[in-house]
């Protein structure tokens, strides 16, 4: 019985716990991304079957046809993430969630501008800068300042490597 309240209180300590915090956000974040891009192509698939009473194939939509499908996505994205963050849920919890809407957000910038690496790269380093001060200046919990960095580092190792998503 001893042996267990050592166990518990070692995850007690604000360094363990602050750890596993990390860790937490790392793996759950990248579940609920592989969620959410399952989710993404389901959503696409929706709308391409209502929109498929007014345009008679793929070739034939219009070239914003794409643009909207994708930021229509985003738009549901960031609705839950604001309903999410109205709740009285824990930081920890609301962290992890935070890691869909920043992902949706960075990769949305990289598509609309892949043609320009740099300007990606410049927006996609304002709105790390612009989340960081907000999450700072208004003494936010360390772990949305974490996973903002985490979303933003991972996302530009994928963008600098060329891995596909």
């Amino acid at each position: 019985m001893e042996e267990n309240n050592k166990v518990i209180s070692i995850f007690k300590k604000p360094a363990v716990k602050n750890v596993l915090f990390a860790l937490a956000i790392a793996v759950f974040g990248f579940l609920l991304w592989n969620l959410t891009f399952g989710l993404y192509a389901l959503f696409q698939r929706f709308v391409d079957i209502i929109a498929s009473s007014f345009i008679s194939s793929e070739a034939a939509a219009p070239n914003w046809y794409f643009a909207l499908r994708h930021l229509l996505f985003l738009a549901l994205i960031l609705l839950i993430t604001w309903i999410i963050f109205r709740t009285k849920l824990q930081p920890i919890y609301k962290a992890i969630f935070m890691t869909v809407p920043l992902a949706v957000v960075y990769l949305t910038i990289g598509i609309f501008f892949y043609q320009w690496p740099l300007l990606v790269y410049a927006i996609c380093g304002l709105l790390t800068l612009g989340l960081l001060y907000y999450f700072v200046s208004r003494k936010k919990s360390w772990l949305y300042s974490y996973t903002v960095i985490f979303v933003a580092v991972t996302l530009l190792i994928v963008m600098i490597t060329g891995v596909e998503i």
